[in-house]
């Protein structure tokens, strides 16, 4: 079976659990996804499906007509536990998840264009005393003295923010819709409204 499905984030809400508490959730619209291609061990060496979801826009999917895959906008890879399991053409939809599961969710971050260090890696800035007037949100020294004397490689400091990759691990699933392709996930996942999220099936399993 395969491992996972591909999803449209709509937005974070609010449900009460059966005990009443209030849980903050994170609404999907996961799948329909179609079985595009289907790799193995014997051919790429691996075991995994190619899935498409989404629709792609019309200029994108005319230059690209002849091939079978051209109308969908994502194209993603999942691993398979058994290739002979799937086909070609085959639906996935967010009944592959049950409330419960445990899930990890990959996704690209919110985008914060340029930050300094205080917002970035959040540093304490200097201090407010002894005449300093300028120094609130400085990040401190960045180099050293004669020996390097210079700025190490991988120095925190001020720079563009966001836009990652991001893996948010061991979610888990308070509800799974299948007939509105929905997937409510306790807390919350990475990136905006109406980005591509990666949700996977997590080695735990079931909570």
């Amino acid at each position: 079976m395969i491992n996972g499905i591909m999803g449209k984030k709509l937005g974070m809400t609010q449900v009460y659990t059966d005990k009443g508490a209030l849980q903050a959730v994170t609404a999907i619209e996961a799948g329909p996804c179609t079985v595009t291609q289907i790799k193995t061990v014997d051919k790429e060496g691996y075991n995994a499906a190619q899935l498409g979801f989404g629709e792609a826009r019309k200029r994108k999917a005319a230059k690209k007509e002849l091939k079978g895959n051209a109308k969908y906008r994502h194209l993603r890879e999942f691993g398979v536990d058994d290739a002979k399991s799937v086909e070609v053409g085959q639906k996935i939809d967010v009944s592959l998840f049950k409330a419960g599961d445990i899930i990890n969710i990959i996704g690209v971050s919110k985008g914060k264009g340029f930050a300094g260090g205080v917002k970035r890696y959040h540093f304490g800035g200097g201090f407010k005393t002894h005449g300093q007037s300028d120094r609130w949100r400085s990040p401190g020294a960045i180099a050293t003295n004669t020996i390097p004397g210079r700025i190490l490689k991988g120095k925190r400091m001020a720079g563009h923010m966001g836009d990652v990759q991001v893996t948010a691990i061991n979610l888990e699933v308070y509800q799974a819709d299948p007939a509105r392709n929905l997937l409510l996930v306790k807390g919350t996942v990475p990136g905006g409204r109406n980005g591509l999220l990666l949700i996977n099936k997590s080695d735990k399993g079931k909570k």
